[in-house]
C-alpha cells in the first residue's frame, strides 16, 4: 500500500523501533528521504531529536510524525500499527522554531550549531562558573555565579528546563526561558521570560581557570568563552501529532504533575 504522501520511514537502533520498522515496511511503500515529502519516525523523544537535527544539517526539512516506542515519548504519538494513512491525514501540524547557537572558544574557533530544546552552558570542573548575561546588548547581569545556566524553547521547557526549576512556556507562546542552574549570585535571582527575538549573549569570566562547556541539545562544545544564542526562524521544523495527543496539550499538563 502506498501512503498518500510520499512518505520516508526510520527508526532508532532499539529492538521495538527495528521490529515496527519491519511490520510498516511490509505494509507500506516508502521512499528515500532525498524524495519525502514527510517522515515517519519509530523511537523515543532522544532518536527525534537526532532526527530533526539530521534534517537541519542536510538543509531538508520536511514534517515528522513520530510513534513511540522509547520511553516517555513526549515528540511522540502512540504507536499503532493500523491506520496510520487516516492519522497522518488527521494529525495538526506543530511549528517548532530552533535557536541558533554561535559559541567562541578560548583558542577563538567559531562554532554554529542549532538547538530544538535548549542551549546550556555548565561549569567544567569543581569550581563554580562566572558569568556575564547580555540581552539585546544591554548588561543585565554583570556577575552570575552558578553552575551554569540554559536558554530553551516551549517545546524544550518541559526538558531539562523544568529540572533546574525553569518555567513551562506554551507551545506557540513566542517566549524563551533563560534559567540558571544552581545559582549562588545572585542568590535571589531564579531567571527570566524572554520575548523570542530576543539575544542573549553569555560570556565567560575567568575562563580559562573556570572552563565552561556549551551544549546545543547534545552536541557539546568545551571551553567556551563566549555564546550568542537567538531563535531561527528561517528554519522552522514542523511536528505532527495526533488531535488526541497534541504537544500543546501535553506541555500545559505537565504544569499540574506532582
Amino acid at each position: 500500500m502506498t501512503l498518500f504522501h510520499r512518505a520516508a520511514l526510520v527508526a532508532s537502533p532499539t529492538g521495538p523501533a527495528q521490529a515496527a520498522i519491519g511490520e510498516l515496511r511490509d505494509r507500506y511503500d516508502w521512499v528515500d528521504f532525498e524524495q519525502a515529502e514527510m517522515l515517519v519516525v519509530l523511537g523515543g523523544d532522544g532518536f527525534m531529536l537526532q532526527t530533526l537535527h539530521l534534517m537541519l544539517e542536510r538543509r531538508r526539512i520536511v514534517p515528522a510524525f513520530g510513534m513511540n516506542l522509547g520511553t516517555v515519548g513526549f515528540l511522540m504519538n502512540e504507536w499503532r500499527l493500523n491506520g496510520l494513512e487516516e492519522r497522518i491525514a488527521r494529525a495538526r501540524p506543530f511549528r517548532v522554531s530552533p535557536l541558533s547557537m554561535t559559541a567562541t572558544t578560548i583558542d577563538g574557533a567559531r562554532h554554529v550549531m542549532p538547538a530544538i530544546n535548549e542551549v546550556s552552558l555548565l561549569r567544567e570542573t569543581r569550581q563554580t562558573a562566572k558569568l556575564r548575561v547580555e540581552v539585546n546588548d544591554r548588561d543585565v547581569l554583570p556577575e552570575l555565579v552558578c553552575d551554569g545556566i540554559l536558554v530553551a524553547t516551549p517545546a524544550g521547557s518541559t526538558a531539562y528546563n523544568l529540572s533546574a526549576n525553569g518555567p513551562i512556556l506554551p507551545l506557540g507562546s513566542k517566549l524563551v526561558a533563560l534559567t540558571p542552574i544552581s545559582p549562588f549570585r545572585p542568590r535571589r535571582w531564579r531567571g527570566a521570560i524572554l520575548p523570542e527575538k530576543a539575544r542573549v549573549a553569555l560570556t565567560v569570566l575567568e575562563a580559562e581557570k573556570r572552563p565552561v562547556s556549551a551544549v546545543a541539545d547534545q552536541r557539546e562544545v568545551r571551553d567556551v568563552a563566549r555564546v550568542e544564542i537567538a531563535i531561527d526562524h528561517i528554519r522552522d521544523l514542523t511536528l505532527l501529532f495526533d488531535p488526541e495527543h497534541a504537544l500543546d496539550d501535553r506541555i500545559t499538563m505537565e504544569q499540574f504533575i506532582a
